[in-house]
């Protein structure tokens, strides 16, 4: 097929490219299925509303808690521990990554362990960061971290790895230096693939938010779904999670533009 044929024929050839307005309309026609089906399935009666609330109930409430303040003062204490937590992750596990990606000794000193800690639940630290670190953002950023370092070091690592040595030797011939390597050339090779960490490592941050909040937390989106839990709120629920996958949304595009803005050639 051409590059003129027909849309409706395009989709079916794969990696091909289809029409702006086709992205857009198939992206809106997903939600509204979405939309219709929460309809269908609340409104008529077959799920009880205190385990399926009806988009109006959830929509009221969005309202109130916007009007009283306590929608904002709870997604910002969320984002705030989520960035945190995914900024010191990712400023710590990016050039630590890179060399553990180049140097054998790097790997062969740090992989055994990263690959075993990796695997370990989150869950199961909470009490011991209760302990260690005591109650407060700092436990619920600790958490955030956790979760994600360890996941964006192998990855980091595999970016820096999959660099072509043809690359590499290349840039010894063109005068420069071993030390120099890294940050002149690997870096700059590997950030289309870092970037694209950092986003897929974004969303599983905001995964770890509900067991970040889950104890001892006085404020954000975890916090008042597991309140909401115990007073069988479940609009309030469906509000948060909806808060949540907006949120992230809005981040994953973020990091969209920012790696087309910092790795057009990719």
């Amino acid at each position: 097929m051409t590059k003129n044929s027909s849309p409706f024929l395009r989709v079916l050839i794969p990696f091909a490219e289809i029409p702006k307005w086709l992205v857009v309309s198939l992206g809106i026609m997903i939600w509204v299925l979405v939309l219709i089906g929460w309809v269908a399935a609340s409104y008529g009666g077959s799920i009880p509303q205190m385990f399926l609330p009806t988009p109006g109930l959830v929509f009221s409430k969005t309202l109130d808690m916007i009007a009283d303040g306590t929608l904002y003062t709870n997604t910002l204490s969320s984002v705030q521990v989520v960035v945190y937590g995914f900024i010191v992750s990712s400023i710590l596990a990016v050039p630590l990554g890179l060399w553990m990606g180049t140097y054998r000794v790097v790997q062969s000193l740090l992989e055994p362990l990263v690959n075993f800690i990796r695997y370990l639940p989150v869950t199961s630290f909470v009490p011991l960061f209760i302990l260690w670190i005591g109650i407060g953002l700092e436990e619920r950023v600790a958490i955030i971290f956790f979760g994600t370092f360890f996941q964006q070091l192998v990855m980091v690592s595999t970016a820096a790895n999959s660099v072509s040595r043809d690359l590499v030797n290349a840039s010894y011939t063109l005068g420069t230096k071993r030390h120099e390597v890294v940050w002149h050339v690997i870096f700059p090779a590997a950030l289309p693939s870092i970037l694209d960490t950092l986003r897929v490592t974004m969303g599983w941050a905001w995964t770890y938010l509900v067991v970040a909040e889950l104890v001892a937390a006085s404020s954000g989106l975890g916090y008042i779904s597991m309140r909401a839990m115990r007073g069988f709120q479940v609009e309030i629920i469906f509000l948060a999670i909806l808060t949540i996958g907006l949120l992230g949304l809005i981040m994953d595009q973020a990091f969209r533009l920012i790696r087309l803005k910092l790795a057009p050639w990719a």
